[in-house]
C-alpha cells in the first residue's frame, strides 16, 4: 500500500510552499479557506492515507471516497478525516467552497480528554460526515473565521485559542447526528482491502521484544473495520485472490524471518511478540510456511 501523504507533500501539492516551522512543529496546525489558492477540483486525486488529521466544512456537491464506502454530499457538510483511513474526493458541481483545518495528533498533546483517534467521528468504521442547516453552517463558519483571524495574529498564546476552536468543532459535531448518506462504492472491495492492508502493516515492524502483534485473525480485523467477517473475507479474496488468513500468515512469516536474521532475540521472545502463546506453536507455524525451523533458518 502507498505511503501516507505527508504534510510536506500536502503543502507542495496544494500551494507549492512549505511553512518555515514545519519541521520543528510536531503538533503542526493550519487552517484554510477554499479559495483561489486552493485546488478545489482535483484531477483524479490520489486515494491514500495522510499523516495528519483534517476537518472540513464543504459547501457544494461532492463525493468523498472514504475507506470502503463513499459519501455523496449535496449542500453543506462538516467532515472529519482520520489519517489512518484512505480517502479521496471529487467535485460533482462547478462550485465548491468552505474551509478546512489540518493538524497532527501532537497538537492535542494532553489537552483533549482521551485520544483524538478514539472520538466517534475519527474512529475507523465510524461516520465522519455531518449535514448542516443554514444556521449550523453560519455557526461553524464563524468558528473557522475565528481560526483564520487567529492563525494570522501575533498573539503569543494563539495556538491555545486555536486548540479550543477545534475542540468546539468536535463537540458541536458530537451533539449532532452523523450523516447516513453512505453508499457502497463500485470499488468497495479494493477499498476495504486497502484499509485491511493498512491495519495489518501498521503493526509492523516489531521493534522490541515487548511489542506484540495483536490483530491476528480475520475476526480481529473485521471488528476493527466494523464489517462482517464474511464481507471482509469476500472482499479480500475477490481483490487479491488470497484469503484474509493467508495475508496475515504471510506477513507474520515475513516479519519472523526479519527478526530471526536481524535481531539477537531468542526464539521465545520472537514467538511472544508475534502473538504465539507457546514457542512450539511458532515453530510449527514457521516450519509450515518456510519448510525450516526457526533455529535452522537463523543459522543458514
Amino acid at each position: 500500500m502507498e505511503k501516507p501523504e505527508t504534510l510536506e507533500e500536502f503543502y507542495q501539492h496544494k500551494f507549492n510552499w512549505l511553512p518555515d516551522n514545519l519541521q520543528q512543529d510536531i503538533g503542526h496546525f493550519n487552517v484554510f479557506s477554499m479559495g483561489e489558492n486552493y485546488v478545489t477540483n482535483p484531477v483524479q486525486a490520489r486515494y491514500s492515507r495522510r499523516d495528519y488529521y483534517k476537518i472540513a466544512l464543504v459547501r457544494g456537491r461532492v463525493v468523498y471516497h472514504y475507506a470502503d464506502k463513499s459519501i455523496e454530499l449535496d449542500g453543506t457538510s462538516l467532515i472529519f478525516f482520520n489519517p489512518l483511513v484512505p480517502y479521496t474526493w471529487e467535485a460533482v458541481g462547478d462550485s465548491v467552497t468552505g474551509y478546512f483545518c489540518i493538524f497532527k495528533e501532537g497538537f492535542f498533546s494532553e489537552k483533549l480528554r482521551g485520544n483524538v483517534a478514539d472520538l466517534p467521528m475519527f474512529a475507523i468504521g465510524g461516520k465522519p460526515s455531518y449535514m448542516l442547516s443554514d444556521g449550523q453552517d453560519a455557526h461553524v463558519s464563524h468558528i473557522f473565521d475565528k481560526m483564520l483571524d487567529e492563525i494570522a495574529s501575533d498573539y503569543p498564546f494563539k495556538y491555545d485559542l486555536l486548540r479550543n476552536y477545534v475542540t468546539e468543532l468536535i463537540h458541536y459535531a458530537l451533539k449532532m447526528q452523523p450523516s447516513e448518506a453512505l453508499y457502497q462504492h463500485p470499488n468497495a472491495n479494493s477499498r476495504i482491502t486497502a484499509v485491511f492492508t493498512e491495519l495489518l502493516e501498521r503493526q509492523f515492524p516489531i521493534e522490541s521484544p515487548s511489542q506484540r502483534f495483536v490483530l491476528r485473525s480475520a475476526n480481529d480485523f473485521a471488528s476493527q473495520l466494523s464489517v462482517h467477517v464474511n464481507h471482509l473475507n469476500r472482499a479480500i479474496r475477490e481483490t487479491t485472490g488470497k484469503t484474509t488468513t493467508t495475508h496475515i500468515a504471510e506477513r507474520i512469516a515475513s516479519e519472523a524471518k526479519a527478526l530471526l536474521r536481524h535481531t539477537n532475540w531468542n526464539i521465545s521472545e520472537i514467538s511472544y511478540c508475534l502473538g504465539f502463546e507457546e514457542p512450539s506453536h511458532f515453530n510449527n507455524f514457521f516450519k509450515k510456511h518456510t519448510s525450516q525451523t526457526p533455529s535452522a533458518f537463523r543459522i543458514v
